[in-house]
């Protein structure tokens, strides 16, 4: 058996990739015989954040389904192969590689344990396998020994046991097996150790032709009859599109049970040949995994919903596609904020390494971070149609975003303080020597503070705090100003009531400067938050977009296989079968043009939600502003300056 343990795993990542050297346990049975998922492949899944290709093999034990995927993944060795009658692969097992032909897209294999096994007891186990496989997978093979014959088709039984096993919107929900169309994987049918001449009725046919006859309806309404049609009917409907590859023998009949160590010399040509071009088919046309609703499945998100369908089955409930999209969204959405979140601050705190800094600068780069999640959170959601976590999201950075400029302020703040004091020691030293106490000192002192605000003005012009610091400062100076003003006996008295105003007038148009500048910073804020506020509905449209798309591909996919399906029942003269599918077509547009006018009035609801609180947020800016104009406005502008005055 394979080695179960992660650790004994050589795994490799590069780019949100995993790659297994050998497959481990997704799905294994309990002693108590219920369905449980193995936590080391959760981990190995949770690693993966590309789109995922899952095909899964079903089939019959001891038909050699394991070598057709050890082949998917480029190895001759991996899935077990038994050499005896014992079933080898229990439960469903899992190997995840690069895939051959797509960029940045895994390849997840699943090889599922063997149909049939008389050893289970649980005459409903194979059933959940069944139903596991497809609910895991975007292409299923179904592999089998001999022919299509009736035989093969009637050992496919649990095809017509789904509908109790899987269900769309509710496990509550009337039997309608009319969707399963939109959902379930294209079918592939491997036929192993094929012996007939691909020839009907004298004329030579195609692989796909000799399963669309195998697949052929009898005429009749005998129980015979229907028993004859289930399974048949079954495929024809629930799979959307169905191929077929019949294997010659590979060897000597000796040497089948040993497949896997046989040297290619000794494998049939013609074998390896349908083998190489079973394999291309699948690199070139399985499609990535979707969830309904048309969103592309990552392994993180295979391995929850491994997880989910898994717990459904053993607590004896029936698995719902619509539940587990909802779960998938709670788990993806609030995971796809905390993703945006860490984008936003990642960059953030890398730049505050560099405070303090402009303004300007500071609010370009979280513009470019603010998008940046933003852009970051809708790749990973999905039916966030109210906007929750968008504006979770939203509110997060805005708060984040007022406490990097609350740390580059006090940054900002600390330096001009630092540099004030610097600037200011030779005046400092001079008041402590008395030098300013004499007649004509305050003129001296007036020159060196100038010269002191000159300097300040040229070194912190980039500060945003320049203005405040500088406010404060000036106040701190005004009683020694006055000190010094009172104290030079060279003025007249006349001269220091004027020089009194004058200095009161510096400090009131400081104070109005400093105003001003915060004024202009909040209308910088505004200008951004603007910008931002666009983008987001710009980017909201453009996933509604995206989603519309996605359903309406989904939708067209199910409505042309009913389609094709539909034009065989009427050749064939299943007239009252066409016209049931005629009703089904017609329903399943109604259903589509009620989901996509939800949909539409859902992403109507949700852009003005965004627009009405975009609208809010400017509007508290706009009053902050028009408060701040307010003040300045009623300041009483100063008539002149002294010879203290700021230049």
């Amino acid at each position: 058996m394979y080695k179960t343990q992660i650790e004994l795993l050589k795994l490799s990542k590069a780019k949100g990739c995993m790659t297994m050297d050998e497959p481990v346990c997704l799905i294994d049975t309990e002693s108590d015989g219920k369905l449980c998922v193995q936590q080391s492949a959760l981990q190995i899944l949770q690693q993966i954040q590309q789109p995922v290709v899952v095909v899964a093999v079903v089939g019959l034990y001891r038909t050699g389904k394991s070598y057709l995927m050890n082949r998917l993944a480029g190895k001759q060795t991996g899935f077990a192969l038994g050499s005896t009658i014992e079933s080898k692969t229990k439960g469903i097992w899992m190997w995840c590689v690069p895939h051959p032909t797509r960029a940045e897209t895994t390849l997840v294999l699943l090889d599922t344990e063997g149909l049939g096994d008389v050893d289970k007891g649980d005459s409903k186990h194979d059933t959940k396998i069944f139903s596991l496989a497809i609910l895991l997978s975007s292409t299923l093979v179904l592999n089998s020994r001999g022919t299509i014959d009736n035989r093969a088709i009637e050992e496919l039984q649990y095809v017509t046991e789904l509908t109790e096993y899987i269900k769309i919107k509710s496990p509550d929900e009337v039997v309608d097996d009319s969707e399963f169309v939109k959902f379930f994987p294209n079918f592939i049918w491997a036929v192993r150790d094929f012996t007939l001449q691909l020839n009907i009725n004298g004329q030579d046919t195609t692989e796909d032709e000799y399963l669309e006859f195998a697949l052929k309806l009898k005429l009749g309404y005998s129980s015979q009859v229907n028993n004859y049609n289930l399974p048949r009917e079954c495929i024809r409907k629930y799979f959307p599109s169905r191929k077929c590859f019949t294997f010659p023998f590979p060897t000597n009949p000796d040497n089948v049970s040993y497949l896997e160590t046989l040297d290619p010399a000794d494998i049939s040509k013609q074998f390896l040949k349908v083998t190489d071009r079973f394999c291309q088919f699948i690199f070139d046309q399985s499609q990535v995994k979707n969830l309904k609703d048309g969103h592309a499945v990552t392994g993180r998100v295979l391995g929850h919903l491994a997880k989910t369908y898994v717990e459904t089955i053993s607590s004896g409930a029936v698995p719902c596609l619509e539940n587990a999209v909802i779960a998938m969204a709670m788990i993806e959405n609030e995971a796809a904020l905390q993703e945006g979140l860490e984008v936003y601050q990642n960059g953030m705190d890398n730049l505050r390494i560099s405070f303090p800094l402009e303004l300007n600068e500071i609010t370009s780069e979280h513009q470019c971070f603010s998008l940046m999640a933003t852009q970051t959170f809708m790749k990973r959601s999905f039916r966030d149609h109210d906007g929750k976590y968008l504006t979770s999201l939203e509110e997060a950075i805005s708060c984040k975003f007022d406490a990097y400029l609350w740390d580059n302020e006090k940054a900002s703040e600390a330096k001009c303080e630092s540099l004030l004091s610097v600037l200011s020691d030779p005046m400092t030293e001079k008041i402590n020597q008395g030098i300013y106490a004499r007649a004509g000192g305050y003129n001296l002192f007036c020159e060196d503070l100038e010269n002191i605000v000159n300097q300040y003005n040229t070194l912190a012009c980039k500060e945003v705090k320049i203005a405040e610091v500088l406010e404060k400062f000036l106040q701190e100076k005004a009683a020694v100003t006055t000190a010094i003003l009172q104290a030079d006996e060279k003025l007249t008295e006349n001269e220091r009531r004027i020089f009194e105003e004058r200095e009161r007038a510096v400090l009131l148009e400081q104070e109005i400067i400093a105003q001003e500048e915060r004024q202009r910073q909040l209308e910088e804020k505004i200008e951004t938050e603007q910008q931002n506020n666009e983008e987001r509905v710009r980017q909201v449209i453009e996933r509604m977009e995206e989603e519309m798309s996605q359903q309406q591909q989904e939708t067209k996919r199910a409505m042309e296989s009913k389609l094709r399906e539909q034009t065989a029942l009427m050749e064939k003269g299943f007239q009252e079968k066409a016209d049931r599918m005629t009703w089904e077509i017609e329903e399943l547009k109604r259903k589509n043009a009620d989901v996509e006018d939800t949909m539409s009035r859902k992403y109507a609801q949700m852009i003005a939600d965004q627009q009405r609180r975009n609208n809010q947020s400017m509007e508290v800016l706009r009053q902050q502003h028009r408060q701040q104009m307010q003040a300045i406005n009623n300041r009483p502008r100063p008539a002149s300056r002294s010879s203290c005055s700021i230049q």
